[in-house]
């Protein structure tokens, strides 16, 4: 291990000790770690709970699609953004699972007395317990996905009464928000993906950026890594699953990898439909999706 992780190592362990996060376990196993970098180029401590996953039955709670959540927000004018900080890490496991968390390290084997990212039912246990926090909220005034809260309205006053029946609910169960990641009593802000503003919703500029200048796929992997990224915003696009057609079939395991006429002409059509404004300007009224574009025309 290099000194740099090693480093990396100790004042992450430091730290979830301090907090109370993890505790010392006496099992004789546990799951390895693993790094990554993040975007700022930090490093980030990680643990492989891959086999543990292949062992949990899955929990069958599905995570929204973030295109209904989306649908809610028609004809809404003021908006306030709350993130958890360390979502997950806010939930604690119960006593008699504890020691299926267990990994190990060079300084010992350790356990976590909260839930850590990484395990497959994280996400959906972590969605229902925020769906059952604020049940009687949801698609009336707030939205959530996982740590992300949003709280929209189309009238200010009513917006901050609302704004502070959810900083209470949150207040009373004990959970906490970021700080420097909230946004509050905003027209226009960043919402899972998308600029939210009350003429409606559109991809980030980073994104459509992304697209604008991604080169032509030499392999499925690439095929499968923009498709992933157009895919997210499909809703943007008349009729994305037949533009989308010789891509889709290109990124098949069953066949040789062939980039030919017919998905180069599929590729150039999915960028050109992303940049063009009228497939970028979308408004919901009242909640329904009518996405506003010019046909493409593509054979």
């Amino acid at each position: 291990m290099s000194e740099e992780k090693l480093s990396v190592l100790q004042a992450q362990f430091d730290d979830l000790l301090e907090k109370g996060w993890i505790r010392p376990s006496s099992l004789p196993y546990g799951a390895p770690i693993l790094f990554v970098w993040k975007k700022n180029k930090d490093l980030r401590l990680c643990i492989d709970y891959c086999k543990l996953n292949v062992q949990t039955v899955k929990n069958v709670g599905p995570l929204p699609r973030i295109d209904d959540l989306l649908e809610r927000l028609g004809g809404a004018k003021f908006f306030s953004k709350l993130d958890l900080k360390s979502g997950y890490h806010q939930l604690e496991i119960r006593q008699e699972d504890r020691y299926k968390t267990a990994f190990k390290t060079r300084h010992g084997h350790f356990e976590w007395l909260v839930m850590p990212f990484g395990l497959m039912n994280a996400p959906a246990t972590f969605q229902a317990a925020m769906t059952t926090e604020f049940r009687h909220m949801l698609d009336r005034f707030v939205l959530i996905y996982l740590d992300d809260i949003l709280v929209y309205n189309r009238i200010l006053d009513e917006h901050v009464e609302h704004l502070r029946t959810v900083l209470e609910r949150l207040r009373q169960a004990k959970y906490k928000a970021n700080r420097d990641k909230c946004e509050f009593m905003r027209q226009e802000l960043q919402y899972l993906g998308h600029y939210v503003t009350p003429q409606g919703i559109r991809p980030l500029a980073d994104k459509i950026e992304a697209i604008r200048v991604w080169p032509e796929p030499t392999n499925t992997t690439d095929i499968r890594s923009f498709m992933g990224l157009a895919g997210y915003y499909q809703h943007f696009i008349t009729g994305y699953s037949r533009i989308a057609a010789p891509m889709t079939r290109s990124q098949s395991p069953k066949l040789s990898f062939v980039f030919d006429d017919d998905a180069r002409r599929s590729f150039r059509a999915l960028k050109t439909a992303m940049l063009m404004a009228p497939v970028l300007s979308i408004y919901a009224p009242r909640g329904v999706f009518q996405p506003q574009s010019v046909s493409h025309q593509f054979t």
